[in-house]
């Protein structure tokens, strides 16, 4: 399983990227949503992690960009992974294209739970 992690802190991406290691999940890193954009261009992923709040253009433009793409890559897999508390923030995620939520600091089992979710209701595989 290919993953993308679209997070401007290195340590978030870091530890995820140490949790994805035990399943044996391969973690790509793009530092701002328009490196992600770009490597959502040049490669293939199965699943895409992103963050809210990033310098620049913010996790939720990243979500309607990947959605208005032309192609099938506009229904990849998109978990936010937040540290945001909002009380509406689930539903705008949701509302604007995310198939699910994590809140920050982020455990190992909420991450696989989302993920698995996530493929289950597609039809993909599931993280081993």
């Amino acid at each position: 399983m290919n993953i993308l992690f679209i997070e401007d802190d290195p340590m978030n991406r870091r530890v995820v990227k140490d949790m994805l290691d035990v399943a044996g999940a391969t973690m790509a890193e793009a530092a701002w949503a328009e490196e992600g954009l770009a490597r959502i261009d040049d490669e293939s992923f199965d699943i895409i992690l992103v963050d809210l709040r990033m310098p620049g253009t913010d996790g939720f433009e990243t979500i309607r960009q990947i959605r208005a793409r032309p192609d099938t890559k506009a229904d990849l897999p998109i978990i936010v992974v937040t540290a945001d508390t909002a009380l509406d923030l689930r539903e705008r995620c949701l509302a604007t294209g995310a198939d699910d939520v994590l809140f920050k600091p982020v455990a190992m089992d909420a991450l696989f739970d989302a993920i698995g979710r996530v493929l289950a209701k597609r039809g993909g595989a599931i993280l081993a």
